[in-house]
């Protein structure tokens, strides 16, 4: 892999499926060659190059996507997730547990694709104007979708700040998001960033089903943002950057019992839960108190950024 020339920069993440820039179809989209000048010698990662080429393809703006939470919402401690969406899942799970060998029960539903949108269009669609947002996408004014939007934007405008937890506003593009990224990093130039994502081919969720861990290995990094996905017709990120005195990022292989290994899965463990909201479904799915120690697994489509510390 290239590595830039300055010290130490770029963690190997390739083991969370990057797409191979020059191959994949996104690699010439205006979305491409900006990550390729923000982040230099890290590719981007094949679900995040799918999105991208969805955005063009079948862009929402010509196709409908429904606004629903999935489980991107329940990477963080946002009200976005209920315990209707997580139950039953195994998102939520104990540190212990993320060792080789160990089984877990898990059954992903697949995940609504929504597509990125080039930067240009999202720059031009409806975003904090409820009336237009529902108008250009087809959002019935008093459905659940309607609401679900409300609270997106809601969450957007005003997102609570746990203790040692930086927010970004909402990115409605991919060229937004990275340049949270960086800048919650501090590093604007891209330096020494990496980005890591959820296999692509966990698209389609995981059949319920017990899976055994095949093997973990930390995503190192004193600093690391995660973005997830909200309720939206087109895609939209909140990141929240973390430190390594409080979260831990790991790269997690698991395979169905007797079957062959599955592609890999980012997951977090959040050693401090203080400041999430008391009534987050993670509490009760783990049973669980504020302030104990949760993990999660990182749905598809939420890339992960995080900074190498140099070294001299």
């Amino acid at each position: 892999m290239y590595m830039h020339p300055s010290k130490l920069l770029i963690l190997t993440v390739v083991v969370t499926g990057a797409a191979a820039a020059h191959d994949h179809p996104s690699a010439s989209t205006p979305a491409a060659q900006f990550w390729q000048q923000a982040l230099p010698g890290t590719p981007m990662p094949e679900a995040i190059a799918d999105l991208v080429q969805k955005g063009i393809d079948h862009s929402p703006l010509v196709e409908r996507y429904p606004s629903a939470p999935g489980l991107s919402a329940c990477g963080a401690w946002s009200n976005l997730c209920t315990r209707s969406v997580a139950a039953g899942t195994g998102i939520f799970f104990h540190e212990a547990e993320l060792r080789p060998g160990s089984a877990m029960a898990l059954s992903f539903p697949a995940e609504v694709d929504t597509p990125i949108l080039p930067h240009a269009v999202a720059a031009a669609a409806p975003f904090a104007n409820l009336t237009a947002v529902f108008a250009t996408f087809g959002v019935a004014g008093g459905s659940a979708e309607a609401e679900h939007v409300r609270d997106t934007l809601r969450w957007c405008e005003a997102p609570p700040r746990p203790a040692g937890e930086r927010v970004a506003a909402c990115a409605t593009s991919l060229e937004s998001t990275v340049r949270s990224a960086t800048r919650m990093l501090g590093a604007a130039g891209g330096d020494g960033v990496w980005a890591a994502a959820t296999s692509a081919r966990l698209r389609a969720g995981l059949p319920r089903g017990r899976y055994v861990v095949g093997a973990v290995a930390p995503l190192h990094g004193d600093q690391l943002v995660a973005c997830h996905r909200v309720p939206f017709p087109y895609a939209v990120y909140q990141c929240h950057m973390t430190t390594r005195k409080t979260d831990r990022a790991y790269v997690v292989s698991l395979r169905g019992r007797g079957g062959p290994v599955l592609d890999d899965v980012l997951a977090f463990c959040h050693r401090d839960t203080s400041g999430w909201s008391p009534d987050h479904p993670a509490f009760r799915i783990l049973r669980v108190r504020l302030g104990t120690p949760v993990c999660h697994f990182v749905p598809y489509g939420n890339p992960v950024f995080g900074r190498k510390a140099s070294t001299t």
